[in-house]
């Protein structure tokens, strides 16, 4: 019955919106005037409801997820290690949902292996290392789609997985037996395997750490890091998303900062970063015009050492990230006043802003202005 709701809910502000956009790809450059105005289809949204679409929250319980849809319209919410499971489990995700104008998304990172949030309520599952050593890339679709059916059971929409980043190192380090392996070619292989299972299981699926963290200098969460230079990356790190940025999946963007393309900025943070996503032709994948995540913001050294929360927001939005993570919800609304005020100031770009909202809504499967 709540996956019946979760899906009349996700239904219920109009069709589809998924055609592509026509808008230029994001970009820091070119601002926008204060009264620059959404095109018909997100005409009924306010700048700041806009702005609101484009933030993915941590949630504590229930009660806090359902204040930060009815107060702040986010577009959508994080179950993390620390969420109360039983918003899961209780009924009471519906009203979540769809306690703002536009229903929310409902996140997790569940990999399985050591980054399992749902195990207690679906099961554990072999980390990513284990299941390329001992199980064809067709098992592993069908694991995918077993598991994604589970989640969406529990109303769960969009799942931080898998991860693609390609390395052999120490299985317990940062990204470690999270890897599929350290040969780019099997990553894809198994990683586009897990992104049909969650797809035909109604869960969408998010392949990450863009540019590449397999090889990076350390762990986002507790420092800055750094990888081997771009022209390295292209032969390694970044090979799967040559095939995985025609999947279907969403691109979750790193911490990482990349010698020769984003300088001393993280990657999640570099419009460099974007464009090579986006365009595809500097490491010879094909153009990308789907939804870009950022790894979160709000709790990973990488970037809090650096930036308060609302100038991470709001510099990932500049490069042209559509959707920005962070796992806290008491400075949302410091967020959105920032986000606004840039808005306002011509910081933003109104056609990019745009083009984020239409992506962010495409992947829900609502429309603003049904």
């Amino acid at each position: 019955v709540l996956t019946g709701l979760v899906v009349v809910a996700l239904s219920a502000c109009g069709g589809n919106t998924s055609e592509p956009s026509k808008e230029p790809s994001p970009s820091s450059s070119g601002k926008a005037p204060a009264t620059a105005a959404p095109a018909a289809d997100l005409a009924c949204l306010s700048t700041r409801d806009r702005l609101a679409q484009l933030l993915m929250v941590g949630v504590k319980d229930a009660d806090d997820a359902r204040a930060l849809v009815r107060d702040h319209h986010v577009g959508g919410i994080f179950v993390g290690s620390w969420t109360k499971k039983e918003m899961l489990t209780d009924g009471s995700l519906h009203d979540v949902v769809t306690a703002g104008p536009i229903p929310a998304a409902v996140s997790v990172d569940e990999e399985g292996g050591r980054v399992s949030r749902l195990k207690d309520l679906i099961g554990p599952s072999p980390s990513a290392r284990e299941l390329a050593a001992t199980q064809a890339p067709e098992q592993v679709q069908a694991l995918s789609q077993e598991r994604g059916q589970k989640m969406k059971d529990l109303g769960i929409t969009i799942d931080f997985a898998p991860d693609a980043d390609v390395t052999d190192g120490d299985p317990d380090g940062a990204i470690g037996d999270r890897s599929y392996s350290g040969d780019p070619q099997k990553v894809a292989e198994y990683a586009e395997a897990a992104v049909r299972g969650y797809q035909a299981s109604g869960v969408r699926a998010v392949v990450k750490h863009f540019p590449g963290h397999g090889h990076a200098s350390g762990d986002s969460h507790t420092n800055g890091v750094v990888t081997p230079p771009l022209e390295q990356l292209k032969d390694n790190d970044l090979v799967p998303y040559r095939s995985l940025v025609t999947s279907g999946a969403a691109v979750m963007i790193g911490h990482m900062q990349v010698p020769g393309l984003t300088g001393d900025d993280p990657s999640s943070l570099s419009p460099a970063a974007v464009e090579l996503l986006r365009k595809g032709t500097g490491y010879g994948a094909p153009a990308y015009d789907g939804v870009i995540f950022t790894d979160d913001l709000s709790s990973m050294a990488a970037i809090t050492d650096r930036f308060p929360i609302e100038e991470a927001v709001l510099k990932s939005i500049k490069a042209g990230v559509d959707w920005a993570l962070s796992v806290s919800t008491e400075r949302v609304g410091s967020v959105l006043d920032r986000l606004e005020s840039a808005y306002n100031a011509g910081e933003l770009n109104g056609d990019a802003i745009n083009a984020s909202v239409r992506r962010v809504l495409a992947f829900k499967g609502v429309a603003a202005c049904g």
